[in-house]
């Protein structure tokens, strides 16, 4: 055997693995195949092992997975004209293999254009306020204006968020002092509020002690009891105390008075019996 019949075999053998390189290509589970022979669109591969003709035929490989794609931040200028910086996170995902292969040349960079223009547009329509607290809302306006200009690239954008927005320092220190204006506007009314409770709740005691004098006396001697816990030696009187003491000397004296005036001071002292008269002397005969 001699030498140029081996290097031609060699030829051969390399010439036939390069064409089967070329011909066979694997589409993964995540992925569809465009097809593209002699420059059109013939078919979609499906996952798994597939040939193609080497030359003839191109199979670009489009991912169907979500993509997340970071929004940079943009400086905007809200409704009440307040200056923020806002970045978001778009996600999406290709829905039509053809059209995101055929209708645009890079689907990644016209959706990051496209979500900055429209993040802009949509954060610009509202005030400072309406973008803090309705977050929700202005995230589902972008997504339906993504979503009515990707869906003819076979593009379908699932969720947008605002994922950071910056606010001048004036603005910050404004919206702290109107924070603790609002909270201590609370405290107050609450606090006022208790008061409100708390005189309907005493004067609803007061109420009852008048109808009972002697839960008064009670709620003092309790009183008093709370403050001997201490051990101390101060001794309290209060002032409804007194007057009750007042008030039961006041009523001894005049039980005393009542009896002496109903008891005479001194008893008249009996008649003396009449004295006997002498019996007249007897003459003897």
């Amino acid at each position: 055997m001699n030498w140029t019949a081996i290097i031609i075999w060699l030829l051969a053998i390399i010439l036939v693995a390069v064409i089967a390189k070329m011909s066979i290509k694997i589409v993964r589970q995540y992925e569809l195949g465009v097809l593209f022979r002699l420059g059109r669109v013939v078919a979609v591969r499906m996952p798994g092992l597939r040939f193609i003709i080497p030359v003839v035929d191109r199979l670009q490989l489009v991912s169907l997975r979500i993509v997340t794609m970071p929004i940079q931040s943009q400086g905007i200028i809200t409704q009440d004209n307040v200056s923020v910086d806002i970045s978001a996170v778009a996600y999406y995902r290709v829905i039509d293999a053809v059209k995101s292969v055929v209708a645009i040349e890079d689907v990644a960079a016209a959706i990051n254009q496209i979500a900055q223009t429209t993040l802009r547009k949509v954060v610009g329509r509202h005030s400072l306020d309406q973008t803090l607290s309705e977050t929700e809302r202005i995230n589902s306006d972008i997504r339906e204006i993504l979503d009515a200009l990707t869906l003819e690239w076979g593009v379908e954008v699932t969720l947008v968020e605002l994922k950071d927005i910056q606010l001048p320092e004036s603005m910050k220190r404004a919206m702290a002092r109107q924070a603790e204006a609002e909270r201590e506007k609370r405290a107050k009314i609450i606090a006022a509020e208790g008061e409100a409770i708390a005189a309907t709740a005493l004067g609803q005691a007061s109420d009852t002690m008048m109808a009972h004098p002697v839960a008064l006396q009670l709620r003092n001697l309790q009183s008093l009891v709370e403050i001997g816990v201490d051990k101390n030696s101060t001794v309290v009187f209060p002032a409804p105390l007194m007057s009750t003491i007042a008030e039961l000397a006041a009523f001894l004296a005049r039980e005393d008075k009542v009896a002496r005036a109903g008891t005479p001071t001194s008893a008249p002292a009996p008649a003396a019996p009449p004295a006997e008269s002498p019996a007249p002397p007897i003459k003897a005969a």
